[in-house]
């Protein structure tokens, strides 16, 4: 049997990373300050620390106001003495000085709610002191040795923390993997590729959180990185905050994904509760167990889609609709997909066939695995698995040697030779029979006088078994015993005979003067 690939379930992982990177960067936003997202006003800040926000004037946009006023005060950190920071008072406007050349004005549309210009400036004065002295400490070179320590020590323990991690997720997994996955379920290849998956996932996840959470902050330690973390963080939170589809934003989206992959986990968790603790306890068949349980399983997932769609707001009268005329289209494309589909409805319901049935369609035979939407899984006496789709166990004939009643008869034709007594013939082949431990008493074996052959005296050895699935090995036994018996009562058999005709022309046989002539030289050289 030809042993099937190793899956990699990294690579299935490979497109999922660039989006969970992006979903850990939204999660560290919360480190840094509220940004605004309405245009009309921008933030002011200083190394990344924002500071106040501005908003539109007459004759300038927010962003173009806090762009200059952004350039001002970094001139303000990089002089060599800390400038002399003003408040020039106003009726309706008020300006904030920095050194002898630079200022800018504080509107009314600045200022937050209970305030006027003149006190919003002195507050903001107060603000810009403290962040450009703060700032011009950071550049000393021992905050900058300190700080290149304490990031060399994070990230030491930020690996060991990542390798921890692992040994951990492994034995939670361990754990977890008996709640959500069953061994009679039919699909547990399947639940457990899932919930590798899954755990390789949040692994993932959890690891790419924890280093971009540390980044995010080693990089706020310095002042030349923060301001770049903070212009691409802030883009991103942009981005995906936006609606980009009838009110969802992109972190809507991926919530939304996450719920739905948490939904199919609970799902299988439920379903193999259902069928270990109480399906199994009513003592029904492992066929209609596995019925039960399949359609417990959809009808969950069913209605957890339709709930959680709901609680987003998504109308589903829309979706309806968008169905109805994608089936349209499935009905045209995938017409051997439906049918499949349809015919493992049929069989879940009508059951002709049951998950463990020895069964044999074409020249197929084996015991049922699984039933699937689109497929049966049959494993051969030779161990390998063959997937048969399911249309083709209502479209052809199906010996299901396990329907009802696993009880079955099977036939040894046997021949031996004329010289044989055919009493003695019977005798022989019920002991054989009847010796066999795999053989049913009741009913008993019988021996059939088929007929006369060209060569033997044909029979028919018949006997019952119940464990279909052991016939081929039961086959080969009885007719080693029944070799073995028939030499115990020297019992000849035959092989086909067949007696041959020779036509020839006149005897003797007339020869050419030449081929006399020939011979006679031969003979007459050997005398010599």
């Amino acid at each position: 049997m030809k042993k099937k690939p190793k899956r990699n379930y990294l690579n299935y992982l490979q497109p999922v990373t660039a989006i969970i990177i992006i979903l850990m960067l939204v999660f560290s936003l919360q480190l840094l300050p509220a940004v605004a997202q309405s245009n009309q006003f921008a933030p002011v800040a200083i190394d990344g620390r924002q500071i106040f926000r501005v908003s539109n004037t007459i004759d300038k946009k927010a962003r173009e106001r806090a762009e200059i006023i952004n350039n001002i005060l970094q001139n303000a950190v990089n002089s060599e003495q800390i400038p002399e920071i003003k408040v020039e008072k106003g009726d309706n406007i008020a300006k904030i000085r920095i050194g002898d050349h630079q200022h800018f004005t504080i509107t009314s549309k600045d200022v937050v709610a209970g305030a006027n210009p003149n006190e919003q400036a002195e507050k903001w004065a107060d603000d810009i002191r403290l962040k450009i002295n703060q700032a011009r400490q950071e550049r000393s070179e021992e905050f900058i040795r300190n700080t290149l320590f304490l990031s060399a020590m994070l990230v030491v323990l930020t690996a060991a923390l990542h390798w921890v991690l692992g040994r951990v997720w492994n034995i939670l997994q361990r754990n977890i993997a008996p709640l959500i996955t069953s061994e009679d379920s039919s699909d547990l290849n399947q639940q457990q590729s899932t919930l590798n998956i899954l755990s390789k996932a949040t692994l993932l996840l959890t690891r790419t959180a924890l280093w971009i959470g540390i980044s995010l902050y080693i990089t706020n330690l310095f002042p030349l990185t923060r301001q770049w973390s903070y212009d691409i963080a802030r883009n991103i939170w942009v981005s995906l905050t936006s609606d980009i589809f009838k009110g969802f934003a992109v972190t809507d989206i991926l919530v939304l994904i996450g719920l739905f992959l948490g939904l199919m986990v609970l799902s299988g968790a439920v379903t193999n509760i259902l069928r270990s603790r109480i399906l199994r306890l009513l003592r029904i068949s492992r066929g209609a167990q596995e019925v039960i349980a399949i359609v417990f399983k959809y009808t969950f997932i069913g209605i957890g889609s339709v709930v959680l769609l709901q609680i987003f707001g998504v109308d589903l009268s829309s979706l309806a609709i968008l169905a109805s005329a994608l089936g349209v289209g499935i009905g045209f494309g995938f017409q051997d997909i439906a049918k499949n589909f349809g015919s493992g409805l049929v069989l879940l319901f009508e059951r002709p066939i049951q998950v463990g049935d020895f069964i044999e369609v074409g020249k197929y035979m084996g015991s049922v695995e699984s039933i699937g939407a689109r497929s049966v899984t049959i494993r051969t006496l030779d161990r390998v698995s063959i997937i048969v789709p399911n249309s083709r166990f209502l479209e052809d004939e199906v010996i299901n040697w396990s329907h009802h009643n696993p009880i079955s008869r099977i036939h040894i034709p046997v021949g031996v030779s004329y010289s044989a007594d055919v009493k003695i013939v019977k005798k022989a082949l019920l002991e054989a029979g009847k010796n066999h431990p795999e053989v049913l008493s009741v009913p008993q074996p019988q021996v059939l006088f088929s007929g006369f052959g060209d060569s033997s005296l044909d029979f028919e050895l018949l006997v019952w078994i119940d464990a279909p699935s052991h016939q081929v090995s039961i086959k080969s036994d009885l007719c080693f015993r029944i070799e073995a018996t028939l030499k115990q009562y020297h019992i000849e058999i035959p092989f086909p005979q067949r007696d041959l005709h020779l036509r020839t022309g006149e005897l003797p046989i007339k020869l050419s003067p030449e081929i006399e002539q020939a011979i006679l030289r031969q003979q007459n050289g050997h005398r010599a």
